[in-house]
């Protein structure tokens, strides 16, 4: 399997309609390749794989810092088109404490409202401090470490974990 940062030959750039065009060394060329992360929210920079459409594997990036810097800014808009995960800064209501229920948060992104089906929807990632937060339409919500949120809105989660 080629890599990036050890083969001159691999080229990645995109083409005249946004998509990503990945030409092999010896001289196979891929279009619309996606970018999928191994471990995106434990190593989100270790552990990267270049996919053809077909679903399989095209070419293996161990760690993206070591990828030139021109495709690794082709791969990191790509990664942030294809993974949209706001960041829970706030959350300022609930409607009840039973599941479902829709929260009122402050994220990243802006202000926004989630619905959550159920307790098991918010996961614990490492640590006891990281969640993971599925809403019922399919976005992905994270807070990167609890003690940071408000008291407040520690208060509101504490109710569901």
């Amino acid at each position: 399997m080629s890599s990036i940062s050890s083969t001159a030959s691999v080229l990645l750039e995109r083409n005249a309609h946004g998509r990503l065009v990945l030409t092999l060394p010896n001289g196979t060329q891929h279009t619309d390749v996606q970018p999928v992360r191994a471990f995106p929210i434990a190593a989100p920079d270790e552990g990267l794989s270049l996919v053809g459409s077909d679903g399989h594997e095209l070419l293996w990036i161990e760690r993206l810092a070591d990828v030139p810097a021109v495709p690794r800014q082709l791969i990191e808009a790509e990664l942030a088109v294809r993974e949209f995960v706001p960041t829970i800064q706030k959350i300022g209501a609930v409607s009840g404490f039973s599941t479902p229920s829709t929260w009122q948060v402050a994220t990243d992104r802006g202000p926004t409202q989630l619905v959550l089906k159920a307790e098991e929807d918010i996961r614990k990632l490492a640590g006891r401090t990281r969640l993971l937060i599925a809403s019922a339409d399919g976005v992905q919500f994270k807070i990167d470490d609890t003690n940071t949120l408000d008291k407040a809105s520690r208060r509101l989660l504490e109710r569901f974990l």
